[in-house]
Formats: C-alpha cells, sequence, structure tokens
C-alpha cells in the first residue's frame, strides 16, 4: 500500500535551480510503486469548504508572476479523472464534510511543480483537493482521514506545503543560505512530535511550538501536512524523507506516513 506523503514544494522555480529538494523530488516516484492515481492536497487553492477538481485533462496554472520565462513554458498536462473525483467527494461529505465538484480548475504550482519532478510523464491521473485555512489543523486531519481508504487502492495522497514559510523575511538571500536558528527550533520540535505520534500537540501547534506563528504567519502551507497525517490512517507512523532548507527561512522537509 501506498503512503501518504507531505512535500514541501517550495518556490516555483524548485525544477530550474540545482538543490537538495529537487534531487528528492527527481527519485521519489521512483521510490514508491506506481500509483493509479495522485491526489494532491494544494497550499495554493483555499476554498470555504472542501472541493476537488474533475477534468478531462488538467491544465497547468502559473499562479505567480515575475519569474523567469522557461517556468511559464513548463505545463503538466496529467489527465483527471471524473469518477475518483466523485469518490472523494463521497468520503469527505460520508465524514461530514460537505465537498463539492469544480469542473474548470487545473493545478496550481504546489501540485505541478513537485509532480513535475517526481512523475515527468505526466500520465498519472492527478486531482487536486483544497484547503480550507480558516479551519485549521484538526479539520484538515479529519479531511486526511476521510481520503485514507484510496491508499488501499492505489492512490497516491499529497499533502504539498512548506515545513516553514514565512516568506516576510526574504532579502535576497542565498538559495543555500543555512536555516535561521529559529527554524530550525520549530522544525525540530515538529519532527520530534510527529516522530512520537504526538497527534494533540500537533493539531495544537500554534500554541506549543516554538516560533510556530513566526514559521507561519499564515497556515495554509502547514495544513497540508496534517491531511497527510490524517490519510496514513490510524497509528501511522511518520517517516522522515527529506531535510534541506532554502534561502535560510524554508524548510523544505518531508514526510511519509503509513
Amino acid at each position: 500500500m501506498l503512503p501518504a506523503i507531505f512535500l514541501s514544494h517550495g518556490a516555483p522555480t524548485l525544477p530550474l535551480v540545482d538543490a537538495p529538494a529537487r534531487d528528492f523530488l527527481l527519485g521519489l516516484g521512483a521510490s514508491l510503486p506506481h500509483p493509479t492515481a495522485i491526489v494532491v492536497i494544494s497550499a495554493h487553492w483555499e476554498t470555504a469548504a472542501p472541493m476537488v477538481n474533475s477534468v478531462a485533462k488538467n491544465e497547468t496554472i502559473h499562479d505567480f508572476y515575475g519569474f523567469p520565462k522557461a517556468l511559464y513554458e513548463m505545463s503538466y498536462p496529467a489527465p483527471g479523472d471524473a469518477a475518483l473525483a466523485d469518490r472523494i467527494s463521497d468520503l469527505l461529505c460520508a465524514a461530514g464534510l460537505q465537498s463539492s465538484v469544480d469542473t474548470k480548475r487545473g493545478l496550481d504550482h504546489g501540485a505541478w511543480v513537485p509532480l513535475l519532478l517526481a512523475y515527468p510523464g505526466a500520465d498519472i491521473p492527478v486531482l487536486q483537493v483544497s484547503v480550507q485555512s480558516h479551519l485549521g489543523p484538526a479539520h484538515h486531519h479529519q479531511l486526511g482521514r476521510a481520503l485514507a481508504p484510496l491508499r488501499a487502492e492505489g492512490v497516491l495522497i499529497i499533502g504539498s506545503g512548506s515545513f516553514t514559510h514565512d516568506l516576510r523575511r526574504f532579502r535576497g538571500q542565498a538559495m543555500d543560505a543555512p536555516a535561521t536558528p529559529d527554524v530550525v527550533e520549530f522544525a525540530d520540535w515538529m519532527d520530534k512530535a510527529l516522530r512520537e505520534e504526538r497527534v494533540s500537540d500537533l493539531l495544537t501547534y500554534r500554541s506549543k511550538a516554538p516560533h510556530a506563528a513566526d514559521e507561519h504567519p499564515t497556515e495554509e502551507h502547514l495544513l497540508p501536512l496534517f491531511a497527510a497525517m490524517g490519510a496514513g490512517g490510524e497509528g501511522a507512523k511518520a517517516t522522515r524523507l527529506h531535510q534541506s532548507a532554502m534561502y535560510s527561512m524554508l524548510r523544505m522537509d518531508a514526510y511519509s506516513f503509513a
């Protein structure tokens, strides 16, 4: 059975740079059993209630500006899966999470940037599920738990966000600049809580983890972690797949849950 995975997708330019996180993603697909479909809970699709996209072929959304031209020329035209979209919506509704289907939206860079590296063929059906930033970690843990049965059907569930994400501090730092002490303290606390399966502490990380509000001024980039945790199922073990930092304030850590 496939694990559920949390990925830090970094800046949109990740496919264009030489970085440890890029190398990790380049090898990720080959390290896993081949999925029948991929479901991505992306930090870059925020809605009031859960939504899942259902299209025949995914449009590549370039939801950023001011980046190199080569980035806007990239595309990831993965197919969709209407039947799976309906099943996801049904699973969410059965869990008490009123869900709906979007028949127009494609893939934002939270989905296509990591998938372009991990599964460059773009031949596996990909669906996105939105986040609800105002509803917090427990809601997203429940959302992930609702999707957990899909793993037994060969579906790879990915939460795509960022382990730390305080972009206010970007001042042109070098890409390989080491993480600042506060970033390290937060990431170490999160890693220890994940390994020790302290679910309650993690769901209330905002009041317990050091520098939580500094590393995540808004929560949308960490909420996919809780969805991946939930999708791992009851008693899932967290395994850190990757650890690195970019621009001193982005931790690019990745975890599997199974």
